[in-house]
């Protein structure tokens, strides 16, 4: 019964991070994107905001720099191939 009541607490926390927006379909959106942490930090092993932080502060930005570096490599490679 204390896993139950774990995980219950993991989401409650959870869901408790955010005030609400005033648009029903951003919280609802959240709430479910929470859940759906929350569930994948179960499997993973790892706590919500380890999840959150491998996501947005580590994976998220470094796919941005990798694709803002792609499209200037490809830029160039388009003007070389335009001479």
């Amino acid at each position: 019964m204390n896993v139950l009541q774990d995980i219950g607490d993991h989401y409650q926390r959870a869901l408790h991070t955010m005030g609400d927006s005033g648009v029903h379909w951003v919280d609802v959106l959240f709430k479910m994107c929470v859940v759906a942490l929350v569930d994948l930090a179960h499997v993973l092993g790892i706590s919500y905001e380890a999840i959150n932080i491998w996501i947005f502060v580590i994976i998220w930005p470094s796919l941005t720099v990798f694709g803002a570096l792609w499209i200037l490599v490809l830029k160039f490679k388009l003007r070389m191939m335009s001479r």
